[in-house]
């Protein structure tokens, strides 16, 4: 589940600086991020959707994404695993991301909609 907060909360990063909402001030620790209960409630849908997107990845992205962020290999354990080389390793996990990303930021504009 760290991947998927690690996701939401650089999505989140962009969006407000894309926005003027937030100035470019480096890295913001996590600790600074209080959730309150209409967060949690926003985030238990999110959470659903990026598993199920997760579930929908063209099967070798969805391969590396597994092996790498849920549990844990290197780029070369992949690769001798799944017969691939590294650098195919490491393009599918960046495409992959790019995917979730991108649903995680329309979910976000949703949700950001829904409140207005």
């Amino acid at each position: 589940m760290g991947w998927m907060k690690k996701i939401m909360i650089n999505t989140a990063i962009d969006y407000l600086r894309k926005n003027n909402f937030l100035p470019e001030i480096g890295a913001i620790e996590e600790s600074i991020w209080i959730e309150d209960k209409s967060q949690s409630a926003d985030q238990s849908i999110l959470y659903k959707e990026l598993i199920s997107s997760v579930k929908k990845l063209p099967p070798a992205y969805r391969a590396v994404f597994n092996l790498y962020i849920i549990d844990g290999f290197t780029h070369q354990e992949i690769a001798n695993q799944l017969g691939i080389s590294v650098g195919t390793s490491k393009s599918n996990l960046s495409k992959a991301r790019e995917i979730l990303q991108k649903v995680v930021k329309k979910s976000n504009e949703e949700i950001t909609v829904c409140r207005v």
